[in-house]
């Protein structure tokens, strides 16, 4: 059975974002824990990255930020075996192909087992490109997993039928970033998913900035993922933030 489906064996699961390195690798570590108390179901760890083309400017000053800081992604191994010894808090990392072929597929994936993550989101690879990841990691016992947008249609049930874990369901088109509106066609995507895998969960991300809007995605979803709002107040308040971001969480958490 999938890590990942005990993450929302307890009804809808709230999901945030933080990239790991910003503003300090310590910071990142004491925000998990943090998260966690604010009872977070599965919390999402950018790996930097120079290049991150999913982004928009928040999480991409953030991965600026972090690469300055001389984060490279045996920090982040380094980081979560130390929060292992801690928490078992489900964890997902999410990066981008070349982070993962500089590294090594096999390497990367065997690195993840070992130090119990329990799955990998990479926004830049398309549904027709998953399977040398997809393979590797499935033999590693970590979830990849598949994104879908509004403009999927046709390849909706395609990707639906194949999908581990949980599905990421991108509110609308464009970057990551905080948004107003959402595209009006996510119920009936949801719908299409569950027609096809009706146990497979489905979360909805990108955009998502307040309480209001997390409680709005979960009533037609199994979870909310916020990320720029979240990045946007550990910038406010660098190594100060910590406890600002439990009480964001919190209410997130609340209100899915």
């Amino acid at each position: 059975m999938s890590k990942i489906n005990k993450v929302f064996k307890n009804g809808k699961a709230f999901i945030p974002f933080i990239t790991v390195g910003d503003p300090d690798i310590e910071t990142s570590e004491n925000l998990i824990y943090e998260l966690e108390k604010a009872g977070c179901d599965l919390i999402e760890l950018g790996i930097p990255f120079s290049d991150p083309t999913a982004e928009g400017p928040v999480i991409m000053a953030a991965s600026e930020r972090a690469l300055k800081n001389g984060i490279c992604t045996d920090d982040v191994f380094n980081l979560v075996n130390k929060v292992r010894q801690k928490s078992q808090v489900p964890l997902a990392f999410m990066t981008y192909a070349n982070v993962i072929f500089s590294y090594g597929i096999e390497k990367f994936a065997k690195k993840c087992e070992e130090e119990n993550v329990d799955a990998i989101i990479l926004p830049d690879v398309p549904y027709e490109e998953k399977n040398q990841f997809e393979k590797v990691f499935s033999a590693h016992n970590v979830d990849f997993i598949s994104l879908i947008a509004p403009t999927s249609k046709g390849r909706v049930k395609m990707i639906a039928k194949e999908a581990k874990g949980f599905l990421y369901c991108v509110s609308s088109l464009g970057v990551t970033g905080e948004r107003s509106t959402f595209s009006n066609n996510l119920e009936d995507l949801i719908k299409t998913v569950k027609s096809v895998n009706p146990s497979l969960p489905c979360a909805i991300g990108f955009g998502i900035s307040n309480a209001k809007q997390a409680h709005e995605m979960a009533k037609i979803s199994d979870g909310a993922i916020v990320g720029s709002a979240i990045v946007k107040i550990i910038a406010k308040y660098g190594k100060n933030c910590v406890s600002k971001v439990g009480e964001f969480a919190t209410e997130l958490k609340q209100s899915v």
